[in-house]
């Protein structure tokens, strides 16, 4: 294997992009070796492609995205990305929810991996802008679920509008008070907090975080040192990062400063804490 010089990720991604483009279907096996990097690297740089839309994930490779595509992956695009990850995460989430408790949650894939693993608890409420929760919600779980109305993304099956249900006969609208916001994120970098790729989710998701008492921020490790398009809050604004492996170096230090709890999903499950937070 020839000697190459040694490439940023950004511009391994990049070039793993492009390559994946002109040549149109190849191995993990295949990529690792023409950039002389390890396996486990090329699967978590295909992932985080996966998820901006440039390659389609396969079992043991990629294959290039018609020029015709979105910039942008749809859910149903995702949903197999990182899957085991985001099921050890909801796991890990819902470990931290209480019954009678009332949970925000957000859009996508790994707010998703949460609900099955609501069933044992009871007399819950959630409010969610996710299109698809109602439909993966255990019943017997629920007291009631309650729908964010406003303007549909159908790409990534989200409602986009306030955190708050009109009132009644022309009264003022009423606010939403939640003891948890469940929310997944598409980055967590040092010195740039939480990002989303939607500006107008980005806005949504930092409201849902002001509604409520407790903060939990779920993330998989292909979203560590990733900044995308758009801000959601400061590192500090989370009370909670779950995600599926530890942190290291800058992110570490980072979280220590902002002092966020950072939860492996698959370490014993921490007991449940309620956490005040000024109005």
């Amino acid at each position: 294997m020839a000697n190459r010089a040694p490439r940023l990720p950004a511009r391994r991604k990049d070039e793993l992009a492009a390559y994946v483009a002109e040549v149109g279907q190849v191995t993990v096996n295949e990529l690792a070796e023409h950039f002389d990097v390890s396996p486990d690297t090329v699967r978590r740089d295909l992932d985080e492609l996966a998820v901006d839309g440039r390659v389609k994930r396969t079992h043991g490779g990629a294959v290039r995205i018609s020029p015709l595509s979105r910039s942008e992956s749809s859910l149903t695009e995702r949903m197999g990305v990182q899957d085991a990850a985001k099921n050890r995460i909801g796991e890990a989430a819902a470990a931290l929810i209480e019954d009678g408790q009332t949970i925000l949650l957000n859009g996508g894939t790994t707010a998703l991996a949460v609900l099955p693993h609501l069933a044992p608890r009871r007399d819950l409420t959630l409010v969610t802008n996710n299109l698809w929760a109602p439909g993966k919600v255990p019943p017997e779980c629920m007291r009631d679920v309650y729908l964010l109305g406003g303007t549909v993304r159908l790409t990534s099956q989200v409602t986009i509008g306030p955190v708050e249900f009109a009132g009644t006969s022309g009264s003022r609208s009423h606010r939403i008070h939640a003891d948890v916001a469940l929310i997944g994120v598409g980055g967590v970098a040092a010195g740039l907090g939480y990002s989303t790729s939607n500006l107008q989710e980005a806005r949504m998701m930092f409201e849902m975080m002001q509604s409520s008492r407790q903060i939990a921020v779920l993330a998989d490790h292909s979203k560590f040192d990733r900044s995308t398009f758009a801000q959601v809050a400061d590192l500090d604004v989370a009370d909670v990062l779950l995600t599926d492996a530890p942190l290291e170096g800058r992110m570490a230090e980072a979280m220590a400063t902002a002092e966020v709890e950072v939860i492996v999903a698959g370490d014993p499950a921490p007991a449940p804490r309620a956490v005040a937070r000024q109005e």
